[in-house]
């Protein structure tokens, strides 16, 4: 499989799959296609990993697209302003990602539920408690909000994050929910009461605007039902 990534704002990533090959996304993913590709709709993996997908802010089901009868091509847009990015992942070359971070990836390429280690300060943390662990072999595209800033963590070093800005890592990190300190600052400083913070060692993909700042900054101007 062959692949350019196109556009800045919306970007689109555009696959050119050999006879045979074939590639994975959810229902609405595809953008447009050689009239030679095969869809098929399917739990992929069973009921238990379409479970642990939908638990995971993914859709049950997945569609299988594969080139039939010769080349293929198929392109998967983005569903929100902000980048894509791919992956090669691999034994030791696992990631974790957001939410909804799934864009499309080669049929190898196995997507489970990963829960935050401390459950409770998971809850409080909200948004990093439940992530995507991308496993097995193959490419994955991922789709990330606003602009991508890329940090390589040592082992030992640490990054404290803003719980929505955290695209992915590396699954060699490790991650915890802090509280911010002090009293005065958790309650009049406007930057929450909770934060991330990565360990290292790993790679750490971060995004500049998460979907769920963007929906706060335009709660306001829409109009409140009666």
């Amino acid at each position: 499989m062959k692949y350019k990534i196109e556009g800045d704002t919306l970007p689109v990533v555009i696959c050119y799959l050999d006879g045979g090959e074939s590639m994975v996304t959810e229902g609405g993913g595809m953008a447009w296609m050689s009239p030679n590709m095969q869809m098929e709709t399917t739990s992929n993996g069973g009921i238990g990993k379409a479970f642990g997908r939908m638990f995971s802010g993914e859709k049950m089901f997945q569609n299988i697209y594969t080139a039939k009868g010769g080349e293929g091509l198929i392109a998967f847009a983005s569903s929100f302003p902000g980048s894509i990015k791919a992956f090669s992942i691999a034994p030791g070359q696992e990631i974790i990602a957001q939410k909804t971070a799934f864009l499309a990836s080669e049929r190898n390429v196995d997507c489970s539920v990963f829960f935050h280690k401390k459950v409770g300060s998971g809850f409080f943390g909200g948004e990093g408690f439940i992530m995507q662990r991308f496993s097995g072999r193959g490419t994955l595209f991922a789709e990330f909000d606003g602009h991508v800033v890329e940090y390589e963590l040592g082992a030992g070093e640490r990054l404290v994050v803003d719980t929505g800005h955290l695209a992915a890592m590396s699954a060699t990190c490790s991650m915890d929910i802090v509280t911010v300190p002090g009293v005065k600052n958790m309650l009049f400083g406007g930057e929450g009461i909770f934060n991330t913070e990565i360990t290292g060692p790993g790679h750490v993909w971060l995004q500049t605007m998460p979907i769920s700042n963007v929906a706060s900054i335009l709660r306001p101007y829409f109009p409140s039902g009666n």
